[in-house]
């Protein structure tokens, strides 16, 4: 049996289903194992129990709808994160983050957070990919709302991606030669990460790099995922990391809040125009989808 490829459908498994019940023996069954095997064989290969993990993607996601979605009350989130009560979200907020959601610094959280990825990023804090203050839009961005059918893709995914960029790459080559051999290689190539790096870790962040396919068999490290119909709002955008950093500011910071819609309960894409780093690793070809629902 293959551990990463067990380990990730139960991922996929617990990311699909926050706001439910998500029991040992449940998840060990999505997994394949016996919830006592399986118990040792996430831990090994994520490095947290699994009672941790879930714990913490839903305060992650609590964090991420407090952000972005202000109107839903903390009730709201609580449940919405699968959390059984109010009082039950407040207790594990302030465990692990010192305040009860109540009181919650987040601005200053978020800010510490963007410090630390602009340093992964190479920019020390320079101004282009300072955060671009809102109602600000220096680059002409321009959105299109498009609905979307439901997409399987097949996917490897990196764990902390952040610690080495040439470990996506290494995982979009893997991809590439899996898809060639099938003939598919040239069909749509998706990149996403369910993570707000301004929220998450990035140790603790993950990236999948993604094709769009009619179906596939998991095979090893390549995973199968089914997206549903969705609507986006997409820009386009040709140009460096910056750029695209600069475009999903403007999206988050001036666009959505202003839009009439939230996020929704979907990571963004970066869709490829083209297949990925068809430009090198400096120059991006890219429509950035951010999935969205009415407020």
């Amino acid at each position: 049996m293959d551990y990463v490829q067990s380990v990730n459908r139960a991922i996929d498994h617990i990311t699909r289903n926050l706001d439910g019940s998500l029991r040992l023996d449940a998840i060990a069954q999505v997994a394949g194992f016996s919830p006592f095997h399986f118990h040792r064989v996430f831990k090994s290969l994520t490095g947290e129990t699994l009672g941790d993990f879930v714990k913490r993607l839903r305060l992650e996601r609590a964090l991420y709808l407090m952000s972005h979605a202000p109107g839903r009350s903390l009730t709201e989130v609580a449940l919405e994160c699968g959390f059984s009560s109010s009082s039950d979200f407040s207790r594990s907020f302030k465990q692990r983050f010192g305040s009860p959601p109540s009181a919650f610094d987040l601005a200053t959280f978020r800010d510490s957070r963007r410090g630390e990825y602009e340093r992964f990023l190479g920019g020390g804090g320079a101004p282009r990919l300072a955060r671009l203050p809102q109602g600000e839009n220096p680059d002409g961005f321009e959105v299109a709302l498009r609905s979307l059918p439901p997409r399987t893709v097949a996917y490897v995914r990196v764990f902390n991606p952040y610690a080495s960029f040439s470990a996506v790459t290494a995982a979009y080559d893997r991809l590439l030669a899996w898809a060639s051999a099938r003939g598919l290689a040239d069909r749509q190539w998706l990149g996403y990460q369910w993570e707000d790096p301004e929220i998450v870790e990035l140790k603790n962040c993950r990236y999948d790099v993604a094709l769009e396919v009619d179906d596939v068999r998991p095979e090893g490290e390549i995973g199968r995922f089914q997206f549903p119909a969705m609507r986006v709002a997409e820009l386009r955008i040709l140009g460096d990391i910056a750029l695209e950093q600069r475009a999903c500011d403007w999206l988050f910071g001036t666009w959505l809040p202003r839009s009439g819609f939230v996020p929704d309960d979907q990571p963004a894409f970066e869709a490829w125009i083209g297949r990925p780093f068809a430009h090198g690793t400096e120059r991006f070809a890219i429509a950035c989808q951010l999935p969205v629902k009415p407020a």
